[in-house]
């Protein structure tokens, strides 16, 4: 009786590992697609500060280019 009830221990023990060692299998694998996707978002960000670099630029040659603008116009006598 001793035997059976050893014996069905075992048998647990041995699916807990085999269990086990599929979610450290898992664990294993989503740890590199957290990294990979750490590595998108920082990608991103980077992508989206060099996009409001460029608009702070866009809006330095607008503003320039305004100022010229309202030059020839006052030169023209365009303006009331």
């Amino acid at each position: 009786m001793t035997g059976n009830v050893e014996n069905l221990i075992m048998e647990h023990l041995r699916a807990i590992r085999s269990d086990l060692g599929a979610v450290r299998s898992d664990i294993g694998d989503m740890k590199l697609r957290i990294g990979s996707l750490e590595e998108h978002v920082a990608g991103m960000r980077r992508d989206l500060g060099l996009l409001h670099s460029d608009i702070a630029v866009t809006h330095q040659r607008l503003d320039g280019l305004e100022n010229r603008v309202e030059r020839i116009e006052k030169r023209l006598e365009l303006v009331n």
